[in-house]
């Protein structure tokens, strides 16, 4: 008869602190990708939006003449 084991491995203390490094080292990657994306998002919403009131404005002043 086999005698098998089916537990989980405990990470070392060493191994803890190598997780929450890296952990804390993605974090920081994800929010800076994330804070990039959210500016390049406004200023390009801003864009949009100062371009759609230029053209009313234009259409509103054609309708005046």
């Amino acid at each position: 008869m086999r005698d098998y084991t089916y537990g989980r491995k405990v990470p070392t203390a060493a191994e803890r602190e190598a997780r929450k490094a890296f952990k804390e080292a993605d974090v920081k990657v994800a929010m800076g990708a994330y804070e990039r994306t959210q500016k390049a998002f406004h200023a390009n919403h801003e864009r949009l939006k100062a371009e759609r009131l230029a053209r009313d404005a234009e259409a509103a002043r054609k309708l005046k003449t």
